[in-house]
């Protein structure tokens, strides 16, 4: 039998690795659903960020019917003043008493908890008006939420002061 050039026999050792590097039907299957997967999470948090900024706008346009609408009846909020939780209700009140001028979003995440919740992170600074003693206030945020009735409802809101 005749030996093989060494050309032909580079070129048959490199197709025989190419055709058992192919991936089998149930990698192929895995594979799509992690494509399937990272585009419904850019749909989640695209959802979510508009969520976040539709909830800052409400506080910057004193719109509490906005903001009212994004959280679950049993939301619950922490913020950095000191003052202990709020329920819905004392949250949605504090719209009123906003002297939010602009934000400035920085950094948000978005982690899949499962198909019916996320943890979102991010940074904000806030700005106020020039009469008021704080001027900016810079904030990183996480809040839970949950996908209620085909919905998603923030749950849970925590805030700790930048210095």
């Amino acid at each position: 039998m005749r030996s093989l050039g060494p050309l032909a026999s580079l070129i048959l050792a490199l197709f025989s690795l190419g055709w058992a590097q192919q991936p089998t039907p149930a990698v192929r299957a895995m594979q799509g659903k992690q494509q399937n997967s990272a585009s419904g999470a850019a749909g989640l948090k695209e959802t979510l960020e508009a969520n976040v900024k539709t909830e800052w706008d409400a506080f910057k346009n004193k719109n509490k019917q906005a903001y009212s609408d994004l959280l679950a009846e049993d939301f619950v909020a922490i913020e950095d003043d000191g003052e202990g939780t709020r329920k819905k209700s004392a949250a949605v009140a504090e719209v009123d008493k906003s002297v939010v001028n602009n934000y400035h979003l920085f950094a948000l995440t978005v982690l899949p908890l499962d198909s019916n919740a996320a943890l979102v992170t991010y940074e904000i600074t806030l700005e106020f008006p020039l009469k008021v003693q704080v001027r900016f206030k810079r904030v990183l945020v996480s809040e839970i939420w949950l996908k209620r009735n085909g919905q998603w409802k923030e749950r849970y809101y925590q805030e700790t002061r930048v210095k």
